[in-house]
């Protein structure tokens, strides 16, 4: 709602502008117009025995530029685009606080691992004189180095893809095969289907043959259909670009195989996919709003607000920030914490701690639960690890 609000605001400015910019154009050349027809009275009667008063000429020219009134006709469009102009920030200021210092709260970091996270991330995105630069100013041991050479060779591999160059990545995938295997990953058989297409394509049908013989036969027994397909290909070769299998050249495909050894290669070395420092930034930016909000309505306790465990609103994140599940009690309707886990009843029903420890009276008592008849006792209630 917020953002359709801004996006209406934004589109009264942009046409009041469109407005004004379209008059303007019509007056300056409403304008141009009379001077040209004046230059070519003036310039014609050079040209003929008749002589024209240039006084005279310049005097209607202005006579007529004076009705024409450029400023009287650009005033009214002009207005109404500066009001317009003058209600667009109040508009952002309404919906985007600028001081999100707001939501901060005062919460120990580990330095090191903050600096950690932040070094690796300029490493991830290849730019390794940054990350030599930004661990060399935060005083970081050189256990960063490590991390650095592993990410240098892994953007040297995505590089050479880039340049229709896989011996580097298949070199990669053979060394490291025993490991991609437990992992489901079939990245060596779409490194060297990749292969046998750019061999295929530039008309070397015997090499091509060979290749697969050689490469892809090993895959024969787990992926034939898809083996069956490069083989036909055999019959379009040079070609391939008018066969029914000319999606086998897009440029898709490279990325495809490039994004799936990235993520392989982080996933062999203990890394996410995806930077953790820009997974935070997301998720935080999602996170944002509704805590602002609160800290609006609640700016008098701030120093409530410092000493809270949890946050004191819902905050709704996309599902890809969503990394582990969460239980929100049916009965008090707060979400469970280590100190409040969720608990498994006898009837099978799930409840927090303290809302069992209320309605058993400190355990003193059995009671019924809040979904089915059964009576339940808390003692035989046991946590609940998801």
């Amino acid at each position: 709602m917020e953002l359709t609000t801004i996006k209406d605001a934004f589109d009264r400015v942009a046409k009041k502008q469109k407005l004004s910019s379209s008059k303007a154009r019509e007056v300056i050349d409403q304008i141009d117009q009379e001077i040209q027809k004046t230059l070519q009275k003036i310039q014609s009667s050079n040209d003929c025995e008749s002589q024209v008063d240039y006084k005279s000429a310049l005097a209607e020219l202005k006579v007529k530029l004076k009705d024409i009134a450029p400023l009287s006709q650009l005033e009214s469009t002009q207005k109404e685009l500066n009001g317009a102009l003058s209600k667009y920030p109040k508009h952002l200021e309404k919906f985007f606080n600028p001081d999100i210092s707001k939501a901060y709260r005062n919460i120990d970091f580990d330095t090191h691992t903050v600096n950690e996270i932040i070094g690796s991330h300029f490493y991830r995105q290849g730019l390794f004189e940054i990350g030599d630069c930004f661990r060399t100013e935060a005083k970081e041991p050189e256990s960063e180095a490590a991390v650095k050479s592993q990410f240098q060779e892994m953007f040297q591999i995505v590089e050479a893809m880039k340049h229709r160059n896989l011996e580097p990545a298949l070199n990669w995938a053979v060394t490291n095969s025993d490991k991609l295997k437990p992992n489901g990953s079939d990245l060596l058989l779409k490194l060297h289907s990749l292969q046998f297409v750019e061999i295929l394509q530039k008309g070397n049908r015997d090499g091509a043959l060979q290749y697969a013989r050689t490469y892809l036969a090993p895959f024969a027994s787990d992926h034939m259909a898809e083996i069956q397909k490069l083989m036909v290909c055999l019959l379009w070769t040079g070609r391939l670009d008018r066969s029914p299998y000319s999606h086998l050249l897009s440029p898709a495909n490279w990325d495809k195989v490039t994004g799936e050894l990235t993520r392989q290669f982080c996933n062999l070395l203990g890394q996410s996919y995806e930077s953790p420092l820009s997974v935070t930034i997301a998720a935080g930016i999602q996170g944002l709003p509704p805590l602002l909000k609160f800290m609006n309505v609640m700016a008098g306790k701030r120093q409530e607000w410092q000493s809270m465990k949890q946050l004191p609103v819902p905050v709704e994140l996309d599902r890809e920030f969503q990394f582990h599940s969460i239980f929100v009690c049916p009965v008090s309707k707060e979400q469970s914490t280590e100190e409040n886990p969720p608990m498994l009843m006898s009837c099978g029903h799930v409840l927090c701690k303290q809302s069992i420890t209320k309605m058993s009276k400190n355990g003193t008592k059995s009671f019924k639960c809040p979904y089915c008849p059964s009576d339940v006792n808390s003692a035989q209630c046991r946590p609940l690890v998801f």
